[in-house]
């Protein structure tokens, strides 16, 4: 689920507010199984700089020749470009591990559907990944200051953020779902004409829902403050249905032990992406592996795995 902007709460496509703001950050060390990141500063002796300005003059006088041989395709003729640190090596990605079932660290190393997907795509890219549990409302400045190689967090394609950063293609259609009591006579949205239906209150669910309203597909919105008093209602017959996060909805249907079931999908249009700095080399290899693992079945694979049942539809 998705809030209004401005709002800390998680949900489909979380859209937290950020701040540019330029920052050195160098050095880190291994703490348990994340990478965190301490603030330092350096300053090279005159005599240093100066020892690298006549051995940099030196190796002008004798030639370049001796420079990377690597290409990247897109470069112009004549230039080259290194993936150096990145593909082939080793590439530092954010996330906000604490968002199941897309990142999670249960016991302390992180897991989710996010990360098995992040890492498929490092194996077939040919680059090692290596997390950063980072609060979502940095990820976007991290990536801006080149903090960050990239980042796979449930984050939504926005216009706002593609002006900041890049985008891989689309990896996940965040939908909604609608849930119903197992003995309902619902059978799709259509039935709901005449009956109350609950949303958790300023959640991309109530937004869909009012959206059915408008069109004359619902009775009446029951809005409630927490997506667990909406299913209080359904267990007590207040309520026909609840609209809710797809990506959640199996969770759900199997905590009820049976008592709820799953109607339909409801599209919202929303999409996730993995997020790279502006002009990142990394962009066109991670979309090459993303367009495999969705072609070669793996993706169906991972998302049975994470949300208990085949995706309506591959992004």
């Amino acid at each position: 689920m998705s809030y209004p902007a401005n709002s800390p709460a998680a949900g489909s496509g979380r859209r937290h507010p950020f701040h540019r703001g330029r920052v050195r950050l160098e050095g880190r060390k291994q703490e348990g199984e994340f990478t965190v990141t301490r603030r330092s500063r350096s300053h090279l002796p005159t005599v240093l700089i100066l020892a690298f300005v006549i051995a940099a003059t030196l190796v002008l006088l004798v030639g370049c020749s001796a420079g990377t041989e690597e290409s990247i395709e897109g470069a112009a003729p004549g230039e080259t470009t290194s993936l150096t640190g990145m593909v082939g090596g080793k590439i530092t990605v954010a996330s906000n591990i604490a968002y199941p079932p897309f990142e999670s660290s249960p016991k302390g190393r992180p897991s989710g559907f996010d990360i098995d997907l992040m890492n498929e795509i490092g194996k077939r890219a040919g680059f090692e990944v290596e997390y950063e549990n980072v609060r979502f409302d940095t990820i976007l400045r991290g990536l801006d200051t080149d903090l960050f190689d990239a980042a796979i967090s449930a984050m939504t394609i926005t216009e706002d953020r593609e002006r900041q950063i890049d985008f891989s293609d689309p990896y996940f259609n965040a939908d909604q779902a609608l849930l119903v009591a197992s003995d309902s006579g619902v059978q799709s949205i259509e039935d709901l004409g005449e009956v109350p239906v609950g949303v958790q209150a300023g959640s991309t669910g109530q937004i869909k829902a009012e959206e059915l309203r408008d069109g004359e597909q619902i009775g009446e919105i029951v809005p409630y403050r927490t997506i667990g008093e909406a299913f209080a209602a359904l267990e007590h017959g207040k309520i026909e249905g609840v609209i809710y996060d797809l990506s959640a909805a199996h969770r759900k249907i199997v905590e009820s032990d049976g008592e709820i079931r799953f109607v339909e999908p409801i599209s919202t249009g929303e999409q996730y992406g993995i997020a790279f700095p502006k002009d990142s080399p990394l962009v066109d290899p991670v979309n090459q592996a993303l367009a495999e693992i969705k072609d070669d079945g793996t993706y169906e694979k991972l998302y049975k795995k994470w949300f208990g049942m085949p995706p309506e539809d591959i992004p």
